[in-house]
């Protein structure tokens, strides 16, 4: 398909006109008109570009592209390698943000509460791109954590009481932590992010709700995923995800 058709697509499919974002959302690297094979991953490193580049993908989408808001303009250094090979192999980049982080069925939030059993029921924080809701089951915190391991495949780290009742719920993806106290305000049993800041280890303690910090790329990888098979089965185009893992 035509890489304006496809980026005209996602655009609408995600409603980027409605977010005020960090970062442009759409194609931030024009390479060639048609696309074929796409590939997806989190984040646009150089690992990622590599991989897809073998791969012969004919563009890239990810959640974390370029050209975020007070960053250095120049494209020098690492930015200008990384620019350098995506004009070399004539290969388009296209990053999707909180667009991405909100989507009801696609999303990262989605995808997340799909695979750990969180029962959505209702939105909160900025854009509101947080989650509230509760679990299918009650289980302890504990038994949650092992959950949230055994399907992230990544140990979280964990503030509060193993053996207390978690019920209620609130999450979202990536960097929020600054949603926490929203969190607590809602009733939340626990919260649960993709990173923690050593503020919210004392708010927890001291407000009594549960902290659940498991990881930044771990949480993130399901919503561009999904987009990414979504697009093939749509479009006839073929699709890899590259998990290019990070321990943050």
């Amino acid at each position: 398909m035509l890489l304006n058709e496809l980026r005209d697509y996602i655009g609408s499919l995600l409603e980027v006109s409605r977010f005020r974002d960090y970062s442009p959302n759409g194609v931030q690297v024009e390479g060639k008109a048609e696309v074929f094979r796409i590939a997806t991953g989190v984040t646009a490193s150089q690992r990622l570009l590599d991989a897809a580049l073998a791969w012969g993908a004919d563009a890239i989408l990810v959640h974390h592209g370029y050209f975020w808001r007070g960053e250095d303009a120049t494209l020098t250094g690492i930015k200008k390698q990384r620019i350098a090979k995506l004009l070399q192999a004539d290969v388009s980049l296209l990053a999707y943000h909180l667009p991405l982080d909100a989507h009801p069925v696609l999303g990262n939030n989605a995808q997340l509460a799909q695979r750990l059993g969180f029962v959505e029921h209702a939105r909160f924080g900025e854009q509101e791109l947080a989650c509230s809701g509760e679990l299918v089951q009650v289980q302890s915190l504990d038994a949650l954590a092992q959950q949230v391991a055994d399907t992230l495949q990544r140990v979280p780290l964990v503030i509060g009481d193993g053996s207390r009742s978690i019920r209620r719920i609130a999450w979202c993806s990536g960097g929020a932590q600054d949603y926490f106290e929203q969190a607590a305000a809602l009733g939340a049993d626990a919260y649960l992010t993709g990173e923690i800041s050593e503020r919210h280890a004392h708010l927890a303690e001291e407000l009594g709700v549960a902290f659940i910090a498991a990881g930044h790329h771990a949480t993130e990888r399901y919503g561009v995923q999904a987009l990414g098979v979504h697009l093939a089965e749509r479009f006839g185009l073929e699709h890899h995800f590259f998990d290019m893992d990070v321990p943050v």
